[in-house]
């Protein structure tokens, strides 16, 4: 049976920080008490509920913390409303800076599972230019791609991916075969595609070939538009497996080597310091962080 008892709101401060944090010395500054008092509140809460709220050592949310961190967040945006004052409208809006090729291939699949867990939280998402370490202006929180770190945002790590070079079936029928793609030569008598967001070096330096970046030759600043035009018959493209599994899974392209290696470039979400002190940014960056590790 549920305990009649109503959890203190030390605990649900405890709780909300170190899930916001990922951190119980970073949580104990930011509520003034030491570490062992965090997690104390925190035990307390979790046999209160009769609930464990994190999993692993980085403090990964549990199914169960999941949903009680939203209902936690709620509860204090409530208490914080001062009688009196002109009432907050129940709908919270939230800017999110996306790049087209995320936002089609990992985010648009899996967000009607966020729309139907907070209904009260309006999203307006802002497509924005992929280039690396780029700044988003007027957005609640950012989608960067690069290298990180990023000196002017707070921010955590959303995606890392492998590459490997990819065609059309009807390229590889016409100038193919490839064995692996891992060979001066065989690199040499293909069309390659360029962006600026990925390098051909990755691929180059992890098979040994000695051939020069491409100076030339057709060059898109979309990951899935290179994905499209490599799918046209245009050339090979470097694809991030994970970003283009959909090109793969309808036979529009296909691999020509079973090797992969990793991107040194991955997806971050970035935000202003102050951010997540609204619930709505901090319940949307923990729900964004947890789906794609599905």
């Amino acid at each position: 049976m549920v305990s009649p008892r109503l959890p203190s709101t030390q605990g649900l401060q405890a709780f909300e920080a170190v899930a916001r944090l990922r951190s119980v010395n970073l949580a104990a500054e930011e509520l003034s008490v030491t570490p062992s008092a965090v997690s104390h509140r925190i035990r307390q809460l979790e046999l209160l509920l009769g609930l464990k709220f994190f999993v692993g050592n980085d403090f990964s949310l549990s199914a169960d913390g999941t949903a009680y961190l939203a209902r936690v967040r709620e509860a204090i945006a409530a208490l914080q409303r001062v009688p009196g004052r002109e009432p907050e409208s129940q709908l919270r809006r939230l800017r999110v800076a996306v790049t087209p090729t995320f936002s089609r291939q990992m985010l648009l699949p899996r967000l009607a599972r966020f729309r139907d867990a907070y209904p009260n939280i309006e999203l307006v998402l802002q497509v924005t230019t992929p280039m690396r370490n780029t700044t988003v202006e007027e957005t609640d929180l950012e989608l960067r791609f690069g290298t990180g770190p990023f000196h002017d945002r707070e921010f955590f790590q959303l995606l890392a991916d492998e590459v490997s070079p990819v065609c059309s079936p009807a390229y590889l029928e016409r100038h193919g075969p490839f064995d692996g793609f891992a060979t001066d030569a065989e690199v040499s008598r293909a069309q390659l595609l360029r962006t600026p967001l990925e390098s051909w070096r990755t691929w180059f330096k992890a098979c040994g070939v000695g051939l020069p970046e491409p100076a030339t030759g057709h060059q898109f600043n979309d990951l899935g538009l290179a994905l499209d035009a490599a799918a046209e018959d245009f050339g090979v493209v470097l694809m991030h497996l994970r970003l283009g599994s959909a090109w793969l899974d309808n036979g529009r392209l296909v691999r020509l080597s079973a090797r992969s290696v990793p991107s040194p470039n991955a997806y971050f979400l970035c935000w202003r310091p102050g951010t997540m002190e609204r619930w709505e940014c901090a319940t949307f960056a923990e729900w964004l962080r947890d789906t794609l590790r599905d």
